[in-house]
């Protein structure tokens, strides 16, 4: 299944798919609202807003795989999404992004691009370091790992979690493909 042939579902239950969004460069995200990392909010919004008029998207897809740290219902993470860090890129319907039920988007994302950039080793340390046992590669590691997918439907890269959205690495990414 190509990533264009996913259907997709956003917060308020409304569809979506891969189609709406031809021709854009894409960052796929995997968020929650309870995370250490959830002030990465700020910066995705401040990526959305800069290059939105570029042909670029930011969409986030909230998943409780991690530490429990999505718990909400999709209106929930709306609201927190919209009231804590004014949030206007597309926010999906919650679901799992690793394991038996992960969802065919992630699915096919993690195969494209089974390698992350950035510092997935130092974070999965810190994670075994809080007791936690980190998923292995390919899957994906924690929340707020990012697929950037070029205006073709395809995956350009991956980063790591803890890859900050004003990171240069992912900018210099987001402009080449733009």
């Amino acid at each position: 299944m190509a990533i264009s042939d996913i259907a997709l579902t956003r917060g308020d239950g409304s569809a979506d798919s891969f189609a709406a969004h031809k021709g854009k460069v894409l960052l796929i995200v995997n968020v929650a609202s309870q995370c250490g990392l959830t002030p990465q909010y700020s910066g995705l919004q401040a990526l959305y807003d800069k290059y939105k008029d570029r042909g670029f998207e930011v969409l986030g897809f909230p998943a409780n795989d991690f530490g429990a740290q999505e718990p909400g219902t999709d209106a929930e993470i709306a609201t927190f999404c919209e009231t804590s860090f004014n949030v206007t890129f597309p926010i999906f319907a919650k679901a799992s992004v690793v394991g038996a039920e992960k969802q065919p988007l992630y699915a096919e994302l993690v195969e494209a691009a089974p390698t992350k950039q950035g510092d997935a080793e130092g974070f999965r340390e810190k994670l075994r370091g809080f007791g936690m046992t980190p998923n292995p590669d390919p899957e994906v590691l924690w929340n707020f790992e990012k697929f950037l997918i070029g205006r073709d439907g395809e995956v350009i890269a991956r980063f790591a979690p803890t890859t900050a959205p004003d990171d240069a690495d992912l900018i210099k990414a987001i402009e080449a493909a733009l």
